[in-house]
């Protein structure tokens, strides 16, 4: 393949590190590196002169927080979508965002590839590719990691020693994959290989042991407007804001912690544990919220679409036809959960205790167990006798059956 102009995502870790060297190297070309600042912390000034010490003839630093909550975050959200139950996407909704941008700044510089750095075993090399081809299906994609002979983090430190790539801040005895961003932070590999053994207490980062949580139970409120958490604590926030001062809250109280072995798109199972303290309270709000706001036919089916929308989201497939058809009859769904939502954060657990609503569809007067007026009860009987007739009618069948058999005996 001959390529003039690459775009690479970078993070200023090892692997983009050695692949910006690695792209002059094999292909003679110029390297541009976009680097998305999503919240992960990094010294992003820092990241853009180690791109250019490096080699990359431009390096593009993006401030995407406030885009990724309120296009990735918040309707991943209003679709419920958690992965086989635990996994809350935090690495599943950035990457078709920083496809994009690589689409874009290709497009911007006459770029006629991008390329990125992961491995032949993970999701992420999936959700990137499917993003650029969704988005220009005429632009290549360059995977080094499915191409170069280098099989180990040890061969790519030799690399880098051999061809005089900074190494600050990258170490043989960094023992943890993570990716992190605002909304998360996963940890894999290392001793979590072993499908048995207990994360090591220092593994954690962003929450707190629940052992060592306060003993004392935090009370919080949550505010939604159309299904977006807009005021934390009765204060309105920026989306931004509220993510980041909700996961110093509920990190404090050891929330937000998920150990799970997952199914990979590629076919293999692998061990994952991920830190999203902020998240799992908006989650736990969110759904408290809806089912109070929501008719029974309406969030019994919007189950089944979140079950389908963290399938699409794990899989790479945001930019699909039917991901956007779902988004539609998710924001349909989202109109009348408004309201307000008070949780309780102590050691580990985050407990909803109180829900109130404007367009609530809890009615006392009809849930109550004591006297009432607007309700008759004995109009169940005749409720009942409908519901169940199927199941009569099948019963007398088979009684007639079992006794036409006797009868011929």
């Amino acid at each position: 393949m001959s390529v003039k102009k690459v775009v690479l995502a970078y993070s200023g870790g090892l692997d983009t590190s050695v692949i910006l060297h690695w792209l002059k190297e094999t292909y003679g070309c110029e390297v541009i590196t976009f680097t998305a600042d999503l919240g992960q912390g990094d010294d992003m000034e820092a990241v853009k002169e180690k791109a250019l010490a490096t080699g990359a003839s431009k390096a593009y630093v993006l401030d995407l927080r406030e885009e990724f909550v309120t296009h990735y975050i918040f309707p991943t959200l209003k679709a419920g979508a958690i992965y086989e139950g635990l996994y809350l996407l935090g690495t599943a909704m950035a990457r078709p965002l920083i496809a994009k941008y690589l689409v874009e700044i290709a497009h911007q510089e006459g770029a006629d590839a991008v390329a990125h750095g992961c491995t032949g075993k993970g999701n992420d090399q999936v959700r990137f590719e499917v993003s650029v081809k969704a988005l220009d299906p005429d632009l290549s994609v360059i995977a080094p990691w499915r191409e170069w002979d280098l099989r180990s983090r040890e061969d790519e430190i030799a690399y880098a020693k051999k061809h005089g790539i900074p190494l600050e801040g990258i170490s043989e005895e960094s023992i943890y994959s993570r990716d992190g961003n605002l909304w998360h932070l996963s940890h894999e590999g290392g001793p979590l290989e072993d499908p048995w053994k207990e994360p090591e207490k220092g593994l954690f980062l962003l929450t707190r042991d629940p052992g060592d949580a306060p003993d004392t139970p935090e009370y919080i409120t949550l505010d939604f407007q159309s299904g977006e958490p807009v005021a934390l604590n009765g204060r309105r926030l920026s989306p931004v804001e509220l993510i980041l001062e909700l996961n110093q809250l509920a990190g404090k109280h050891g929330v937000g912690r998920a150990d799970m072995v997952e199914n990979r798109l590629v076919g293999m199972k692998s061990r994952g544990v991920y830190e999203t303290p902020g998240g799992t309270v908006l989650y736990a709000a969110h759904q408290a919220l809806e089912h109070l706001c929501l008719d029974r036919e309406t969030l019994h089916y919007k189950e089944l679409v979140a079950h389908k929308y963290a399938e699409l989201v794990y899989y790479g497939l945001w930019f699909s036809p039917l991901k956007e058809a779902l988004d539609a009859f998710v924001e349909a769904t989202q109109r009348p959960v408004t309201g307000t939502v008070r949780l309780k954060l102590y050691k580990g657990s985050c407990v909803v205790v109180g829900r109130r609503s404007p367009h609530s569809l809890y009615h006392e007067g009809f849930a109550t167990f004591g006297a009432e007026e607007v309700y008759d009860q004995r109009h169940a009987e005749g409720f009942i006798e409908l519901f169940g007739l199927p199941l009569r009618i099948r019963a007398l069948v088979a009684r007639e059956a079992l006794a036409g058999g006797v009868r011929e005996k």
